[in-house]
């Protein structure tokens, strides 16, 4: 089933998320359509607060940039049929010097803007049998689980860009909190005015 991304302006999205158990209700249904959600979206990782739900768990599959021409035969096959779930993760470092890419979000749609990001990350975490892992990524793989991380600690994209851009960027992000703003997939806006 398709759910509803939470755009931007929700506070679900502010919120630091709660762990959960290997008991959450109806978790495997819960994956399941994450993962609908997020391909309908044509989006590479979804964040379970992005469809109302402030639990640590977000999904990646970073196989539609393995496409992209101007990676490295090396990262295009790091990032090809690359599919996980993250629960309760935490990251454990994150190390190297911090370098830019044009990051988007499906909360944030329509707006892309240069990230600085550290390249390489360790990180904890359950998959979705709640089997512990530790991992290290690097390049385009670690910036898109850093992007979903920061969604189950609170954080947006747009929280690290320079006041400046934040300030350029104010009336277009009220608009999409307001629903103002044509997107190809279901979303949930948190400002929309209800008709009298």
């Amino acid at each position: 089933m398709i759910l509803p991304i939470v755009a931007y302006g929700d506070p679900v999205l502010r919120k630091k998320a709660k762990d959960i158990t290997s008991e959450y209700p109806k978790l495997d249904e819960l994956i399941a359509n994450m993962w609908e959600t997020m391909y309908n979206a044509h989006g590479v990782g979804l964040a379970a607060p992005q469809v109302g739900l402030p639990i640590r768990m977000f999904l990646v599959d970073t196989t539609p940039f393995s496409e992209d021409d101007e990676l490295t035969e090396v990262e295009q096959k790091q990032l090809d049929g690359f599919k996980k779930v993250f629960i309760n993760a935490k990251i454990e470092d994150e190390t190297g010097k911090e370098w830019d890419f044009n990051e988007g979000c499906l909360s944030i749609p329509d707006i892309r803007e240069d990230v600085k990001r550290k390249p390489e990350i360790t990180i904890s975490y359950l998959d979705e049998d709640f089997k512990p892992h530790t991992e290290t990524y690097d390049g385009l793989l670690a910036r898109v689980i850093q992007h979903e991380y920061d969604h189950i600690e609170g954080i947006l994209f747009t929280d690290k860009l320079s006041s400046l851009r934040k300030r350029l960027l104010k009336s277009r992000l009220e608009k999409i909190s307001k629903g103002k703003i044509n997107v190809d997939y279901r979303m949930r806006f948190p400002n929309i005015k209800k008709g009298r």
